[in-house]
């Protein structure tokens, strides 16, 4: 028989940004934090280069925000799910920063935000341009471990969910060292993430395989975040990364690896248009005949993008100048 821990607190699985977070605003209720990797490793926020988007400037607002983001998801968005993210999003950066995430800021003290795709005004706020997502982490991991209110069990996996007779959550399963234990805990937090690393080649942490959803699913929930009604829809790969001998890259290994570079004329075909879908990540990506073309991906007749292949280097050049093609249609 298993050994049983009665805990008068909040359960939490996972101990990423969301986990942490939930373990932080349970306060004053104490909080056991149950992570299957040490901390910082196996999280996807601790991988998030870009930064954080909220409508913080004098010029922007959540409705302006939401609105945008609307736009850009073309009928995928919920709307109320959407409004919410974007009208809770300043309150958010501006809870990291006291924690202690350091945002770039301007000369006087307001944070420093970029313009990026698909925002109609400057919003995104970054730590030292893109390294975001791992200073945030390491903010909220130490402001969790100096919580006298949050413990927390790395290496602690959790293999089911307890439920009473009335279907109801109570607690958890967990394996550690090959060790089984039930914890009961009056309230259970599932923040594990998704399932990126099922995939063979990913920029997700291989560690996120979807473990939570399983459980979520098993013990009866409906409505899981990634789908769409009940049907598995969206999933999210950077198609800014490379893979070598199948293994995952973040997007900043391309910075430290020799990765394929984008071709000599990337900005110039974006201008004519000549361009074709990436049959790896479904990006548009310029078009050169196969003869002008050396194929690094193990699919050499698709077309690839300058990341996943490359339309590569020495091979563009020709004698009388650069090569023309027609516009694509």
């Amino acid at each position: 028989m298993p050994d049983r821990i009665l805990h008068d607190g909040v359960l939490i699985v996972g101990a990423g940004l969301a986990g942490l977070s939930a373990a932080l605003a349970a306060a004053p209720r104490k909080a056991l934090v149950l992570s299957a990797a040490p901390l910082l490793k196996g999280c996807s926020s601790a991988w998030a280069q870009g930064g954080m988007a909220a409508a913080l400037g004098a010029d922007d607002d959540p409705a302006l925000h939401a609105a945008d983001t609307i736009a850009a998801g073309a009928g995928l968005c919920d709307p109320e799910a959407t409004a919410l993210l974007t009208l809770e999003g300043p309150e958010a950066v501006r809870r990291l920063a006291d924690l202690g995430a350091p945002f770039d800021r301007r000369g006087d003290g307001a944070f420093a935000q970029s313009l990026e795709a698909a925002h109609s005004r400057a919003r995104v706020a970054r730590v030292k341009g893109d390294q975001a997502g791992r200073a945030i982490m390491e903010a909220v991991v130490a402001r969790a471990m100096a919580s006298s209110l949050i413990s927390i069990r790395p290496d602690a996996r959790v293999r089911a969910l307890i439920q009473d007779e009335t279907g109801r959550v109570r607690g958890a399963l967990v394996e550690t060292a090959g060790r089984l234990t039930e914890i009961l805990a009056p309230a259970v937090v599932l923040a594990s993430g998704g399932l990126g690393g099922l995939y063979a080649v990913t920029t997700n942490p291989p560690e996120i395989r979807g473990e939570g959803m399983a459980l979520a699913a098993l013990a009866g929930a409906t409505g899981i975040g990634w789908t769409r009604g009940s049907t598995p829809a969206l999933m999210q790969a950077a198609n800014t990364a490379g893979n070598s001998s199948g293994k995952c890259w973040p997007t900043a290994a391309r910075a430290s690896r020799k990765a394929p570079r984008p071709c000599r004329r990337w900005a110039c075909c974006r201008r004519r248009s000549l361009a074709r879908p990436c049959a790896t990540c479904s990006a548009a990506c310029c078009s050169a005949p196969p003869k002008y073309r050396r194929a690094v991906s193990p699919r050499p007749a698709s077309w690839v993008c300058a990341w996943h292949s490359c339309i590569v280097w020495a091979d563009w050049r020709k004698p009388n100048g650069w090569p023309r093609w027609p516009r694509a249609t």
